[in-house]
Parts: structure tokens; C-alpha cells; sequence
């Protein structure tokens, strides 16, 4: 009875193949662009029903009378479960239809965000948003799935930077939306109505989302963009649990390497979009509007930042990512220090250092989750991108918490210091992916030189 009830989420199976090759690419072109904007319009508001808790921040310290390290401990808790929820849901995901399964995540996360509006309670608080931290990471794995079952090896890097941009459109637009909504309805305002735009959102996307191309009569991405015929006759079929985890990720050490430094990425990018409107109020005096302004372009220039860092992985080290992670992350060292050192009363000055960091900070925070596709395959790119997301969270669990009494015993300097550290670790450890690239653009690459060879 239970399994007849969730058979909505099971993967789609193949249905005929399509004949006409005008038809293909026809509806190729148009279902990867709908794949595209729906995939960032629901991930955006995943965004909305959790990122608002850190503009409520400053009013649960002064309204409920609560300490930073109480909030960091929320914080740390969501990051924890929100980590395993993102692998374990990698794991269904791989074997699942995104359409519903993201909708349901989606959903669930609504529900929980109109309870924790009508709490008061640390206790409350707590329980609520350990929830919502388990049906948020619901939302990565479907997309991981989708976009590397629509968009080849050979454009991943670009057609995951657009998609990332959805981070930033639901972070900006979050922060901007709680910097009114909070001043002038309070602050459950920012979970009440994020709430009711996620339900509209789910609706969305049952209707726009479909699971792989092969479910609409359309050949795999390879065949259709590169023109090579899978070898792997099983690639895109349902596969085994253990096979997915032994064969193509726990024995991966450079899935293990990208999910370490992600740890470090994410301490410094959570620090940043957690903190910074707290940092920014107390340390640098800004309004709540200016704090949610500055941090919402710190989340707008991760835009440019992220496709910038796909481009250059595409076309300029054609596939590797490990150069511009590494290249990204060590100006990330110096803008942090920047952001530091500057003395309060200079908001605009704030706003700028912000807008490189967030530059900086999306590129390796994307390029990870395509590191981790490119080296684990299509196959298992659910619950590769799962368990990079996991660690990242344990970063984010360390930030949240760490931060909270790093600051609250040293200040913003032992804050500071923290997330600095942090960066030179995630730049070191990818140092260790300078030179590999996913195995079918080495192939790839290596055909390339032979045909130039055997010409010449």
C-alpha cells in the first residue's frame, strides 16, 4: 500500500524512441530550456523558505532575548541533517522522478515554515527547522539529476553555472524581501509568506518538469550533442544502490578530495550569508535594509562569478575545474582579509569587498558539485553531488556554532580569523585536482590529439 502510494516518484521508464531528426532537436531545444528555468525558479525558492532565518537573526537576539551561540546552535543543527538529507537524497534521487521529487521537498519545506512562524520557543525553533533541514535537501539532488541527464561533459561547467545562478536569485531575493517585509509586519512575516510562494511554485513545477530525455522519446545528451553512441546501454537505467555508492563514489578519491574542500568552502560562504547581516550591523553599524542590500549583492555578483568559473573550466582548461577553484579560492583569502580591516563608515567600500567575495565564493561552491558529476558519471551524479553537499554542511554546521561562540568569546577578529584559515585549507586541498578531469572529456581530449596527430 505504502509503495503504491510513492510510485509517483519512482523514475520514469524509456518510452520510443523519436525517428525524425527535425522533431529531435526541435524538442530538445525546447525541453532543455524548460528544464533550465524551471529547475532555477523552484531551487530559488527553496532559498526563500530557508535563508530568511538569517534575517530574522538580529530578532530573535533582540525581541526573544536569545545569544548568538543559541542561533549557531539552530544553525548547526539545520546544517548537520540538511548534509545527510542532501546524500541520502542523492541516493533516491538517482532513482527517481525530479519532477516529484523536488515538488515534494519543496512542499514539505512550505508546511514547516508556517509552523515555525507561529513558534516563540528555542525548543520550538530548533525542531522546526531540523525538519525543514531534511526536506530542504531535497531540492540539489533532483536538479544534479536533471542537469547532467540534459547537458553534455562538454558544456556541463557553463550549464551548471547558469542553473547556480538560482542560489543567488533565491538568496538576493530573500534577503531583499525580509529587509521590508520584517521592518513593517514583523518578523514571522518572513516565514508566512514565503511559505504560500512556495506552494504556487510547486505547482510550477509538476507542471513544467519532466525526468529524462529518454522518458520523452529523446536520445541521451551524448548522442544528441556530441554525437557519440553510449557504450553503456544501462547508463541512464535505474542502477543498484550498492553499485551507485561502491563502484562509482566511496571509491573515488577525487570525489573525497572536492568533498573535503568543500567543507572549507562552505564555512566561508555560510559565514558570509549567515553572519554578514549580523557582522554588518553591530560592527559596521548598517541598517538592517542596508545590511540585507550588501549581502544580497554579495549573492547577485555569485551570478557572474559562478558562470565565469564554468566558462574558464570549460574552455580554458577544457573540463578541468581544479585550476579555477584553486585560482578562485586564493583571492577569496585576500577579499576576506579586506572585508576585515576596513573600519566602520565605510558602507560602500563594505558593499564592493562584498560583491567579490560572492564573485569568488560561487565559482568553487559550483564547480564542486560538477567536480563530483564529472568523476562519478551521470549514473551516480545525484549522490556524488549529495555527498560533496554533505560535507559542505558539515562546514556550514562548523560555521554555524563556531562562529557563534568564536565570536561571541574573541569578537568578529576570532570570526574573521576562522573563516580565513578556512580558506587556505579548501585552496590547498584543491591543489590536489589541479590536473584531472572527468574520464569521458579525457577521452574525449585524447581522441582530439590523435585525429590532430594522425592529420599532421
Amino acid at each position: 500500500m505504502v509503495k503504491k502510494m510513492f510510485s509517483f516518484l519512482v523514475a520514469q521508464p524509456h518510452v520510443p524512441a523519436i525517428k525524425d531528426e527535425a522533431v529531435i532537436k526541435s524538442e530538445y531545444r525546447r525541453w532543455r530550456i524548460r528544464m533550465m528555468y524551471s529547475m532555477m525558479i523552484g531551487y530559488a525558492m527553496f532559498y526563500f523558505c530557508r535563508k530568511n532565518f538569517s534575517m530574522a537573526m538580529p530578532y530573535f537576539l533582540s525581541e526573544l532575548g536569545y545569544t548568538k551561540t543559541d542561533l549557531g546552535i539552530i544553525l548547526t543543527l539545520f546544517s548537520i541533517v540538511y548534509g545527510f538529507s542532501k546524500f541520502f537524497s542523492g541516493m533516491m534521487a538517482d532513482r527517481a522522478n525530479p519532477r516529484y521529487f523536488m515538488a515534494l521537498g519543496l512542499l514539505l519545506s512550505a508546511f514547516v515554515n508556517v509552523f515555525f512562524g507561529l513558534s516563540s520557543t528555542l525548543f520550538a525553533f530548533g525542531v522546526f527547522w531540523v525538519l525543514n533541514a531534511w526536506f530542504q535537501g531535497m531540492g540539489w539532488p533532483p536538479c544534479a539529476r536533471l542537469l547532467t541527464h540534459w547537458y553534455s561533459p562538454t558544456e556541463l561547467g557553463t550549464k551548471w553555472g547558469i542553473w547556480n545562478a538560482s542560489h543567488q536569485f533565491g538568496g538576493a531575493g530573500i534577503l531583499i524581501l525580509c529587509g521590508y517585509l520584517i521592518p513593517n509586519y514583523g518578523w514571522r512575516s518572513a516565514f508566512y509568506v514565503p511559505a504560500v510562494l512556495a506552494v504556487i511554485i510547486v505547482l510550477f513545477l509538476v507542471n513544467r518538469l519532466r525526468d529524462t530525455p529518454q522518458s520523452l522519446g529523446l536520445p541521451p545528451i551524448e548522442e544528441y550533442r556530441e554525437k557519440v553512441v553510449q557504450t553503456d546501454k544501462d547508463e541512464d537505467t535505474a542502477t543498484s544502490l550498492k553499485e551507485i555508492l561502491l563502484k562509482h563514489v566511496l571509491n573515488n578519491k577525487f570525489i573525497w578530495i572536492v568533498c573535503l574542500a568543500n567543507v572549507f568552502v562552505y564555512i566561508v560562504r555560510i559565514g558570509v550569508l549567515d553572519w554578514a547581516p549580523t557582522f554588518l550591523i553591530e560592527a559596521k553599524h548598517s541598517s538592517v535594509m542596508g545590511a540585507g542590500i550588501k549581502v544580497a549583492g554579495f549573492e547577485l555578483a555569485g551570478i557572474v562569478g559562478a558562470l565565469a568559473a564554468g566558462w574558464m573550466s570549460d574552455v580554458i582548461f577544457k573540463g578541468r575545474r581544479g585550476p579555477v577553484n584553486v585560482i578562485f579560492m586564493f583571492l577569496i583569502i585576500i577579499s576576506m582579509i579586506a572585508l576585515w580591516k576596513v573600519p566602520a563608515g565605510h558602507p560602500y567600500t563594505d558593499g564592493i569587498i562584498l560583491i567579490v567575495v560572492g564573485f569568488l565564493i560561487y565559482g568553487p561552491q559550483m564547480l564542486v558539485g560538477v567536480s563530483a558529476a564529472d568523476f562519478a558519471t551521470k549514473k551516480a551524479a545525484s549522490t556524488a553531488t549529495g555527498m560533496t553537499g554533505t560535507f559542505g554542511y558539515i562546514g556550514s554546521a562548523f560555521c554555524g556554532v563556531g562562529t557563534g561562540l568564536i565570536v561571541d568569546k574573541w569578537g568578529w577578529d576570532g570570526g574573521f580569523l576562522f573563516f580565513i584559515i578556512s580558506a587556505i585549507i579548501g585552496t590547498l586541498l584543491f591543489l590536489f585536482t589541479w590536473s584531472h578531469r572527468a574520464a569521458s572529456l579525457e577521452a574525449m581530449h585524447n581522441d582530439k590529439k590523435k585525429r590532430k596527430a594522425a592529420q599532421a
